[in-house]
């Protein structure tokens, strides 16, 4: 059975109607700001005080975004006796985000944590050279990033801890053994 003629243009019509009378949900962005999801995508915060400078997150950039520069220091013994050492400082932490993707394998391979994802998203510049961010504007990122969502109360203890409890007992039960035979040693 053909179409009836002009079938389509009432079909449209009957969808304009509906849609005119429901309420609209456009958020106006610059006089609203918009309610993100937590831990939603922004721009990358640094943690500078748990950078290393050990270089993974730039050479696993498949975008070689981030620019990391660094010296070495030698630091005194930490015992009278020991031997010095010598540590990676940062001089330079910088990411252009003109060429990042935001694909978060540089939080994912970092293994100090000292990348994080913020919920920042206004950082528009009017020359695409300032999106060049250095460690100072992402620091400034990093205290905007959420705290991680509470853990399962019904989830087993993480490894981790667990050893580390136990360490703590086995300690403790060691001191109050000594704390024992020292009251029993000590009186007569």
């Amino acid at each position: 059975m053909p179409p009836i003629p002009g079938s389509g243009l009432a079909k449209g019509l009957a969808v304009t109607l509906r849609t005119m009378t429901k309420k609209t949900v456009t958020a106006q962005y610059p006089d609203t700001q918009p309610e993100l999801p937590p831990r939603s995508r922004g721009v990358i915060g640094l943690f500078e005080e748990n950078c290393t400078v050990c270089m993974l997150c730039a050479r696993e950039c498949p975008d070689w975004c981030i620019y990391i520069d660094s010296h070495k220091e030698t630091v005194p013994p930490a015992a009278p006796g020991g031997r010095e050492r010598s540590r990676n400082v940062l001089d330079r932490f910088a990411i252009d985000f003109s060429l990042c993707m935001y694909c978060g394998i540089c939080i994912e391979v970092c293994p100090f944590d000292a990348l994080f994802w913020s919920p920042e998203f206004e950082y528009a510049e009017t020359d695409i050279h300032e999106l060049t961010h250095e460690r100072d504007k992402l620091r400034e990122w990093m205290w905007t990033v959420p705290e991680p969502p509470a853990l399962d109360p019904g989830a087993e203890e993480p490894k981790e801890m667990a050893a580390a409890r136990k360490t703590a007992d086995k300690l403790a039960a060691q001191q109050a053994q000594q704390a024992q035979q020292s009251e029993e040693g000590g009186t007569p």
